[in-house]
């Protein structure tokens, strides 16, 4: 996918996104969420849909508006709160340590770089740059698996891995569309690049597609 293929790409998908829902964490950041809101609305969102993740994250939230506030709870509170997200139990584990973590080496502030933010109990790079991008407004690549899926079948990238896919994205993606690529890209995983059978036949960018590893489209 050349430059110029590439930016009539985003710019089409971009127009797209407007008729489908904004991911949970993107919308946080949008409607002027703080950067400890954003991170742990990431981490909450982890295998669970949307809509589960903004009332479990709405929940918490309300109850603690800062990581004091949510190290003071304990952590059968939290896996109250913010059931039924999967793997509630051990994310109320993490939250609760990752408080500690805040408040004891960064004085209860989130951290605005991406190696700062790494070293946070529980926190990868997924949530590193979603915390980077939705909640300090800075420049991030966040690759999930819609994102690593979808530039794979693309033909952009030929990785393994999303972290292989983000490192690749930082040497060739041009920067402007950094920010926003995640959010673009989810929503379009979800609603038409699905992972299996996805609906090409409706896709406004399946003639810049190569299509890898489809086997059966709709």
């Amino acid at each position: 996918m050349d430059p110029a293929s590439l930016s009539q790409v985003m710019r089409l998908l971009k127009k797209d996104c407007k008729k489908w829902q904004t991911p949970v964490v993107v919308h946080m950041g949008n409607e002027g969420a703080r950067p400890f809101q954003v991170l742990v609305g990431a981490l909450i969102s982890s295998r669970t849909k949307d809509a589960v993740t903004e009332l479990a994250a709405t929940r918490l939230l309300q109850q603690a508006h800062d990581p004091r506030q949510l190290r003071s709870c304990s952590q059968k509170k939290i896996k109250k709160l913010i059931y039924p997200v999967a793997f509630y139990k051990i994310k109320s584990k993490v939250l609760h340590e990752l408080c500690v973590d805040l408040i004891e080496r960064f004085g209860g502030a989130v951290p605005d770089t991406l190696g700062a933010l790494l070293t946070l109990t529980g926190v990868g790079r997924k949530t590193a740059n979603l915390t980077l991008t939705h909640g300090f407004g800075k420049m991030g690549i966040c690759v999930d698996a819609h994102v690593h899926r979808i530039c794979n079948r693309w033909g952009y990238v030929k990785t393994k891995t999303p972290d292989a896919t983000e490192m690749i994205l930082r040497e060739k993606l041009p920067k402007r569309f950094w920010k926003n690529l995640n959010a673009i890209l989810v929503a379009f995983g979800q609603n038409c690049c699905r992972p299996v059978s996805p609906f090409c036949s409706q896709c406004s960018v399946a003639h810049h597609c190569q299509k890898v590893g489809v086997v059966q489209s709709r």
